[in-house]
């Protein structure tokens, strides 16, 4: 397990490196870069099966893997095929939620955080709206609600997984910009990747940690944690 974890992060080390060397030497660096990406998720589920972590949660992290390969191909119908299999990882995400989530915010602060997340979606696809093109507009669109409705869903599993939705939804505006020719900041991709891998680690993370509460209060019932919630601790 251990191994499958320091693997991600030299991984993720690895190809934020890739991406920064054209911005600071003007050199190419793209072997690498297009090695580690598609990795990245692989080994990220690899230590989830080995923690026996739940299925959905490895089936999100492959189609993420799906998405992040079919984006390096490049081309608009590589791209749509990429976010319809980012969107199975959401609908993975959002099973798993219905199933684990346990946090729950007093009912006036969730209606806030909920017009919160709709708001942030009407004004980004309002903005991004005329530079897309014609029919691009709908698949952003809907995938980008399907997006902003797992974001606020995560909050259901704690802090962990609710950064994590928060990051993934930043991570997407940020590449939905620059299908809108906005201007971007300087190496673009490695602001969407250090917030994509932030947000696929804390999504994880969450959902591992929850499974564990979940786990030990299905075999010691209700408010008994369980003699290794110390040891969850640590994941």
């Amino acid at each position: 397990m251990l191994s499958c974890a320091v693997l991600f992060a030299l991984l993720a080390l690895a190809h934020l490196t890739a991406l920064l060397v054209p911005a600071v030497s003007g050199a190419s660096a793209e072997p690498v870069e297009y090695a580690t990406k598609p990795a990245l998720m692989p080994v990220l589920a690899a230590y989830v099966l080995l923690r026996g972590g739940p299925r959905p949660l490895v089936g999100a992290l492959l189609f993420g893997c799906g998405g992040d390969t079919l984006l390096q191909l490049g081309g608009e119908p590589a791209f749509l095929a990429g976010m319809a299999s980012f969107a199975a990882g959401h609908v993975c995400y959002l099973v798993l939620f219905a199933r684990l989530g346990t946090h729950t915010a007093p009912r006036r602060t969730a209606a806030l955080i909920a017009a919160g997340y709709a708001t942030a979606w009407l004004g980004t696809v309002a903005l991004l709206w005329p530079g897309l093109a014609a029919d691009m507009r709908g698949p952003v669109a809907a995938y980008s609600l399907l997006l902003t409705a797992m974001a606020l869903a995560a909050l259901r599993l704690g802090p962990w997984a609710g950064t994590g939705g928060a990051l993934f939804l930043l991570s997407d505006t940020l590449i939905a910009t620059g299908i809108a020719d906005w201007p971007q900041p300087p190496a673009p991709q490695f602001w969407i990747m250090l917030t994509y891998g932030g947000a696929q680690l804390g999504l994880t993370v969450g959902v591992l940690r929850e499974a564990g509460e979940a786990g030990a209060r299905e075999v010691f019932g209700p408010g008994v944690p369980g003699p290794d919630r110390a040891a969850r601790r640590g994941v």
